[in-house]
């Protein structure tokens, strides 16, 4: 081998150290150091793993490496579970019975002092797991409700937001000149003013018209951030070849913003609205513990909160049974968002499988095996 460059100084360790030269092998070839050669390794294993798959499928096998997202997709998965078969389903025009004795509703006889039935050693559940308040309503059964309800909220809330987020950041990234001056202005105005201020207004004007409704108005007021987004990928990908020949095929511009360009910018859109979820989730929490969510007999877990914030320190299971599933809700969404957005990234190395992983280690061992032997 013949290295290529100045010659070291006397004694210097730099000319024995081949992780600092460039090197000619016996065919001519060029070889670089670990760090050049590890990430060709590293690409070439990915090449050969994604092979053949179409984008979704890449996607899909990134995000299921992704311990963290799928761990939290798990728990998520099951607290919805619960919460929807525990008690049943009374919503618009469905209308299911759940496993549970008791509706939270229902005043029951006071048992065990009002505090939780629940046992871990021995294991026992009892009537009342969770405890009940002072005239017999069964926590259990109120905390599955509010469960119910913030969920659906944030569904709806992360739907509408999305779709009017999505909407003018293309429209504004498209057209550009006048229509995107007046759109990202119109979002500066919504920016500008403080979110949980203008929510209360907002939400105290439509708390009696029912949980539905309040979602709507929320999603109305979270778009700004999407919107942003989608309009920075839109102006880049306007540009691009796909765009210009669709153009010259004659297609119409709602065309091409819908049928071209956004499904090109659709892990921007998932990733955001993954994430404006679990932002909304504590939204409405905040607007029922400020009274202007959630409106009695019905019940949020931000509205279980407030009722019982007196009883925190007397009775505090009555307080951080709902803090405790808000705060699983949110982190689990925020997690799913984080490993969704690393799949969506090409930049990631997540997708590489053990075997990748074991090839990519003994290809970073072969310098210094080579050191050794000089």
């Amino acid at each position: 081998m013949t290295t290529i460059g100045p010659t070291p100084p006397p004694g210097s360790s730099v000319g024995n150290d081949p992780r600092n030269s460039t090197l000619l092998d016996e065919s001519g070839s060029t070889s670089v150091g670990p760090n050049g050669s590890e990430d060709r390794v590293e690409n070439a294993i990915e090449l050969k793993e994604v092979e053949g798959l179409s984008q979704g499928r890449i996607v899909f096998r990134r995000f299921i490496r992704h311990k963290g997202a799928m761990i939290s997709l798990t728990i998520l998965v099951l607290t919805v579970i619960l919460a929807f078969s525990s008690i049943g389903v009374d919503a618009l025009f469905i209308h299911t019975t759940g496993w549970w004795k008791y509706n939270y509703t229902e005043l029951t006889p006071i048992e065990n002092g009002t505090a939780p039935t629940l046992s871990i050693v021995p294991f026992h559940i009892g009537n009342h797991p969770f405890g009940q308040d002072d005239v017999g309503h069964d926590i259990f059964a109120g905390v599955m409700r509010g469960m119910q309800q913030s969920i659906m909220i944030l569904l709806v809330i992360g739907l509408v937001s999305t779709v009017i987020g999505t909407v003018i950041g293309a429209v504004a990234g498209y057209f550009r000149g006048r229509v995107d001056t007046i759109l990202m202005r119109l979002t500066d105005v919504v920016i500008i003013i403080p979110l949980v201020v203008l929510a209360a207004i907002i939400g105290h004007a439509a708390a009696g018209s029912g949980s539905f409704v309040l979602a709507l108005v929320l999603g109305g007021l979270i778009w700004t951030s999407l919107a942003r987004l989608v309009r920075g990928e839109v102006l880049a990908l306007r540009e691009r070849e796909f765009v210009d020949a669709a153009r010259v095929a004659g297609a119409s511009s709602a065309r091409i913003i819908f049928r071209h360009i956004l499904p090109n910018a659709i892990g921007v859109i998932i990733v955001s609205a993954t994430l404006t979820m679990a932002a909304a989730i504590l939204l409405e929490t905040a607007l029922s513990y400020l009274q202007l969510g959630v409106q009695r007999p019905d019940v949020s877990l931000g509205s279980l909160i407030n009722d019982y914030q007196t009883a925190s320190s007397t009775r505090p299971w009555l307080f951080y049974w709902p803090g405790v599933f808000i705060i699983i809700i949110a982190l689990t969404i925020n997690f799913i968002g984080d490993g969704l957005r690393d799949a969506f990234d090409p930049r990631q190395r997540r997708g590489l499988n053990r075997a990748a992983k074991l090839a990519k280690a003994a290809d970073r061992e072969k310098p210094v095996a080579a050191a050794e032997d000089v």
